[in-house]
């Protein structure tokens, strides 16, 4: 993924262009059927008065601001429900929903084509044509209005629900994986010891502080390419950065090194939050406090961290799969793969610490860690070992009856 796609992917979950584009479609629509004296040469075979437009588009008007508004106020409390009983980072997926901006868009884009329509109908720049093409199109938009209604009120049940939620953040971590088990290592060499760093290479400093959003691989090889240099790249995108954070190692001449660190730090997109782009760890991380906070006192709803805890152990299966083997795209870059026991850290790390005292919670976890001790390579075998280990020592401290304790040992002792 290169810059310019990075950038259309998020401006195209937006509402606002959506909204744009069907608000200037409702308006041209609208002024279109001023031509149609001249477009359409038939004859009319009945007699449509202005009135009959009017009171179409006066209705579609006044409902739809009404369904508009209230529609706004439905999504605010559907994300000021997720922010409380989810977690607020899941709250960008609920904002960026396909069905949602489509939905608000067609309501905003039918209310403007109504306004416009009126207008033009009050100053009788329609002739009988024109009001005939005028009273189609009306029931065009009316019908295109009630099948968004009904697609509406059947995403209304759903939305920001926290089944609903956490089927979202993991849509997203599932694609985030899928997209770097393709591209593990971003089209770049692997390198995986950061010790093995040319002599004399050349620091490039982040100068800000925040987390990488995105790395433009392609535009950095570019540079390099030109530049007939080498670079070493040992962060991901998410990692939280500061000023004097090294993001690449340049391995060229100091005149030449000077003259390309700031145009290949430029090429590291920092800002104040994660995004599930490129950073598949942010998705598990994000379905990791889903769980926690099912776990709080004031939630107390072991059963969703149960659940959250199979659906990580379906995402990192998959992970285990295997990343795919791909020729080097770029081979002037070289890339610090992510670490399989930094994605079990960012997945079980919190469960395991704020369920430690419940035992439905501990055998869930043990008995996912220990399924996925069978699955891949020996550096994902051995981060699931470390995890399950560390949740048992946690959970034997925390807990207070002995009779769950023999249960949980028991069920290790089995698994091992």
């Amino acid at each position: 993924m290169n810059y310019w796609h990075w950038i259309y992917e998020r401006v195209r979950r937006q509402l606002w262009w959506r909204a744009v584009a069907y608000g200037i479609a409702g308006m041209l629509t609208a002024v279109l059927a001023l031509v149609a004296e001249r477009i359409f040469p038939w004859e009319i075979p009945f007699n449509l008065t202005p009135d009959a437009v009017d009171s179409l588009l006066n209705i579609i008007a006044s409902s739809m601001l009404a369904v508009t508004t209230f529609s706004l106020g439905v999504m605010t409390a559907a994300f000021s429900a997720a922010t409380t009983n989810v977690t607020p980072r899941a709250t960008r997926l609920l904002m960026e929903d396909d069905l949602t901006n489509n939905v608000l868009s067609t309501f905003i884009g039918a209310f403007l084509f109504s306004i416009v329509g009126i207008i033009v109908l009050k100053t009788g720049s329609y002739g009988e044509r024109g009001r005939a093409v005028l009273f189609l199109i009306t029931i065009v938009v009316i019908a295109l209005v009630v099948i968004q209604l009904l697609r509406w009120i059947n995403h209304l049940i759903s939305l920001g629900r926290v089944g609903t939620t956490i089927d979202r953040v993991e849509a997203a971590t599932s694609a985030a994986l899928t997209e770097r088990q393709e591209q593990p290592y971003l089209g770049a060499n692997p390198w995986f010891d950061l010790s093995t760093l040319p002599v004399g290479a050349t620091p490039v400093y982040a100068r800000t502080i925040g987390y990488i959003q995105f790395i433009d691989i392609q535009a950095i090889a570019h540079l390099c390419e030109e530049a007939g240099c080498e670079a070493y790249l040992p962060l991901n995108p998410g990692t939280f950065v500061f000023e004097d954070t090294v993001l690449a190692w340049l391995d060229a001449p100091d005149g030449l090194a000077s003259g390309l660190m700031g145009r290949v730090a430029g090429h590291f997109i920092i800002a104040t939050n994660r995004s599930f782009d490129q950073d598949p760890r942010f998705g598990l991380a994000v379905m990791a406090e889903i769980g926690s906070r099912a776990l709080s006192p004031a939630t107390n709803d072991p059963g969703t961290a149960i659940d959250v805890i199979g659906r990580l152990t379906r995402l990192l299966a998959h992970w285990a799969e295997g990343r795919a083997d791909v020729p080097v795209r770029y081979p002037q870059l070289h890339l610090h793969p992510l670490s399989d026991a930094d994605l079990f850290e960012d997945a079980f790390m919190l469960m395991a610490r704020d369920g430690a005292r419940l035992i439905e919670v501990q055998l869930r976890l043990q008995k996912s860690l220990a399924a996925l001790q069978r699955l891949g390579r020996s550096d994902f075998r051995q981060a699931a070992a470390v995890q399950a280990a560390l949740a048992l020592e946690r959970s034997l401290q925390a807990m207070d009856c002995e009779t769950d304790r023999q249960r949980l040992q028991a069920l290790v002792a089995a698994e091992d």
